[in-house]
């Protein structure tokens, strides 16, 4: 890509055109997986979520693709480094920065964490509900993904030293440390330790995103060779058999994602040579009138509908299961379960959006709406 194709998207406030559409892209991904593809099973302590991965052969595949957030969290790298380094050029301290980025996120998080942990504590006794602690648990679940970028954001003063005083080298030892932790957990049995992958793999794809211009800039074979790298690596780690095939948990199986372990830092190597190689075409579209407003309404509301589409999933259910006269939830895929998918995003949306417009309002940013002009980052 030339370097006016560069400049020309990248936001006269220094954003990514390119960055900002893979993030809010990632976010309606998780949105839509959990909309399309839960399938809730009834048992005596209340409900259970599932997938039909683990009654489909071979549709784990769609999990490399479609397990995104090593994505987001490359991409919110990135996003983080050029937001530092705005905030240091108008004299903000590095302090000052991360506890901006800290609340933004947090107070939203948190605060339907309360709601929920409230509501579950008086439903349940008013009404003798005893599960419902098991539902609010499966409605507030993907907070953990905001738990662990607050993380990576409180950490961010160590990244950035970690990344000017080794640079590259912070990236193998990351790679290597998260591989030591899956030796010692698989072979030798020491589970606990996986939580220390929290820090090694999540980290490394978000200090991955610190060296995103470099990719950019790198010869087209550079993105070509990330994304085979990533994809023997992650054949190869499945094909050994110590990693499940899928990069989503499957009930009874050991997890690639709780916590974390080396097929996430392939999966991440896999897709952003993806998203690199698919670059050149996606990014000077962006520049145009409608794939601007396009961009700039996912960016609007990809974060509000991640915090609030399992509120709205979980109302649109209980709507359901009232109107049915019972918990109307297949235990596997069917023919009909398989055809309905398209229309499954369809009822949790009508749910979700009065629970944006209520609650999360203030959350949703500004639409931009006029059409990127070319400036220098």
């Amino acid at each position: 890509m030339t370097d006016s194709t560069q400049v020309a998207n990248v936001q006269s406030d220094g954003r990514n055109h390119y960055v900002d559409l893979l993030r809010a892209l990632s976010l309606l991904v998780v949105v839509a997986w959990h909309w399309v593809f839960t399938i809730i099973i009834w048992r005596e302590d209340g409900p259970h979520a599932t997938n039909p991965i683990g009654f489909t052969r071979g549709l784990f595949f769609a999990t490399w693709l479609l397990q995104v957030m090593p994505l987001f969290f490359y991409v919110g790298g990135y996003s983080h480094l050029k937001a530092w380094e705005r905030a240091r050029g108008r004299g903000q301290s590095i302090w000052h920065f991360v506890w901006v980025q800290l609340k933004r996120l947090a107070i939203p998080a948190l605060a339907l964490l309360g709601v929920w942990i409230a509501l579950g504590i008086i439903l349940g006794n008013v009404f003798d509900l005893q599960w419902i602690a098991k539902a609010v648990l499966l409605v507030v679940s993907p907070l953990w993904f905001i738990a662990v970028y607050l993380m990576l954001v409180l950490m961010l003063p160590m990244f950035l030293w970690l990344h000017r005083r080794f640079d590259s080298i912070v990236l193998v030892w990351f790679a290597g440390l998260a591989g030591i932790v899956d030796i010692l957990r698989f072979r030798y049995g020491y589970d606990w330790l996986g939580l220390a992958n929290m820090i090694f793999v999540w980290g490394l794809c978000h200090q991955l995103g610190f060296f995103y211009d470099r990719i950019v800039a790198a010869a087209r074979r550079t993105d070509w060779s990330l994304l085979y790298a990533g994809l023997f690596g992650l054949s190869l780690l499945v094909l050994s058999r110590l990693y499940p095939g899928s990069m989503v948990g499957i009930p009874g199986q050991r997890s690639n994602m709780a916590p974390p372990t080396l097929c996430i830092v392939a999966l991440m190597m896999f897709q952003a040579g993806v998203a690199e190689v698919i670059r050149p075409r996606l990014e000077p579209r962006l520049t145009r009138e409608r794939w601007s407003r396009f961009n700039a309404l996912i960016n609007r509301f990809s974060m509000p509908l991640f915090l609030f589409h399992t509120t709205g999933m979980a109302l649109q259910r209980a709507v359901s299961y009232a109107l049915a006269g019972h918990r109307n939830e297949a235990t596997r895929p069917t023919g009909w379960w398989w055809l309905s998918r398209p229309l499954a995003v369809v009822g949790p949306l009508l749910f979700t959006l009065p629970v944006i417009y209520l609650f999360g309002r203030r959350w949703v940013k500004p639409a931009k709406t006029t059409a990127p002009t070319a400036s220098a980052a």
